[in-house]
């Protein structure tokens, strides 16, 4: 069963959300979605490397709250709500230094008024390189002004 507000939602709908932000200054791509995932993956280049020639661990955050953030967005009603993330944390596991990393997000919980997000960031070869965990807070929209739409 789908966790997702809108049923049809898919990638073609997604496919440019982000794109005049963060997201898109690192070239993050949406590349799946599940009936209770959602996947994005981002370039390892001069955008996203530190000094040393490896991914920059906030490329890694950056990546994971992209992701987590926009599953909650895709879980609520967002004529209603509004979501923004509270918390993230990030074990770096592995180092890369070129390619594609990959993050796939699925719940761990989704109460009203918070989210729990699971992300793992994989390199190309599928090792491990990234485990983050993301809090997001669910909030009522009459608290902001001006919000983005999906």
């Amino acid at each position: 069963m789908s966790i997702w507000f809108d049923k049809t939602i898919s990638l073609e709908k997604i496919k440019d959300f982000g794109r005049d932000s963060m997201a898109g200054f690192l070239g993050m791509e949406w590349t799946a979605i599940g009936d209770d995932y959602l996947q994005i993956s981002m370039p390892v280049n001069e955008r996203t490397k530190q000094p040393y020639g490896i991914m920059h661990g906030g490329a890694s955050c950056s990546l994971a709250e992209t992701l987590g953030s926009v599953a909650s967005a895709l879980v609520i009603d967002l004529d209603k709500f509004y979501c923004v993330g509270m918390e993230i944390n990030a074990n770096h596991l592995r180092s890369v230094t070129h390619g594609l990393v990959t993050g796939k997000s699925t719940p761990l919980h989704l109460g009203k008024t918070t989210h729990v997000w699971d992300i793992k960031i994989y390199d190309e070869s599928q090792n491990l390189v990234c485990v983050s965990r993301l809090t997001v807070a669910i909030i009522p929209n009459n608290r902001f002004v001006q919000h983005t739409k999906m």
